[in-house]
């Protein structure tokens, strides 16, 4: 069973400043954030840090915010929907036919000059965090949440 360690003020840092490279979002996230040994992290109220993490062994707590990877961030649905009306860069907007392909799992090719990881948007929605790796764009949408 994994255990979730609690952030410290350097670690919150680290992900806003990520944050802000690849999304261009600014701002202070008003949450505790926790991380357990796959680098998933998950978010929980402030008082969350009251808890005293040493005699919990759980998997995870809260909501799950995303996952960090070589030094980059993927955002999980939420994750993007919480950050995605913040974000200045790094957003794919999706007509309704590729959104359709996006939340059905699939990978395809998309004309745009963004690379990494972008937030996926169509009309008002953020709908997740993909991968473009060259003209095609990676979907993570985990296959229990595929329409």
């Amino acid at each position: 069973m994994n255990v979730l360690n609690i952030l410290n003020s350097r670690e919150k840092k680290n992900i806003g400043r990520l944050l802000e490279g690849q999304f261009g979002c600014k701002g202070v996230l008003e949450y505790e954030f926790f991380m357990n040994s796959k680098n998933r992290i998950f978010l929980l109220s402030k008082d969350a840090g009251k808890i005293d993490m040493e005699e919990l062994r759980v998997n995870s707590l809260g909501m799950y915010f995303g996952e960090i990877n070589d030094r980059e961030l993927r955002l999980s649905i939420e994750g993007s929907q919480l950050i995605g009306p913040l974000a200045k860069k790094n957003v794919l907007e999706l007509d309704d036919e590729q959104a359709a392909r996006w939340m059905a799992g699939e990978d395809f090719e998309v004309e745009t000059g963004l690379k990494g990881f972008a937030l996926i948007k169509n009309r008002e929605d953020f709908m997740g965090c993909g991968k473009i790796a060259g003209k095609k764009l990676l979907n993570h949408v985990p296959k229990e949440r595929r329409a």
